[in-house]
């Protein structure tokens, strides 16, 4: 296995610390597509978390506008982050390698996610809520669906 093997692991740790279902929801996509991943798809091979992965992500894009949305950094959404980013990592690794692709993606999503926050709160005092997190969310939503499209494009 070569280093680069895993760099799919640690992007779609960087998609989780900005939308957390996300790599959930590409995950979910790929594989009601028919794609396989080089590693475990742990719990999306059964269709009630697929229908629930997709819901999920889409239920976040919405609710991330309202203005009582909590910061990603609360304690439930690195949570759910290190849930993510824990699943999609192992997923995107090589078979044999699904443990060090969730933690590099769990690495990768906890400490972005306050970077990310940062970036959305500078964007957010520009240009509003609504408009940051539409931008955010067309960003994030590509950056997750390019990154696991790349994967099981290549098997």
């Amino acid at each position: 296995m070569r280093t680069l093997d895993l760099l799919p692991s640690v992007l779609i740790g960087t998609v989780a610390s900005a939308r957390s279902m996300t790599p959930m929801a590409a995950l979910a996509g790929a594989h009601l597509a028919g794609r396989e991943t080089p590693g475990r798809l742990w719990l999306l091979g059964r269709p009630l978390f697929t229908a629930g992965a997709l819901f999920m992500g889409a239920g976040e894009l919405a609710g991330d506008k309202m203005k009582s949305a909590p910061d990603r950094t609360v304690f439930l959404g690195l949570l759910a982050r290190v849930m993510s980013a824990g699943i999609a990592g192992a997923a995107l690794a090589p078979r044999g390698s699904e443990r060090v692709g969730a933690a590099l993606a769990v690495g990768t999503a906890v400490p972005m996610a306050y970077a990310t926050l940062a970036g959305r709160k500078r964007a957010m005092r520009q240009i509003g809520q609504t408009h940051s997190g539409l931008i955010e969310d067309a960003l994030i939503v590509a950056a997750g669906a390019a990154v696991v499209a790349w994967v099981v494009g290549r098997r």
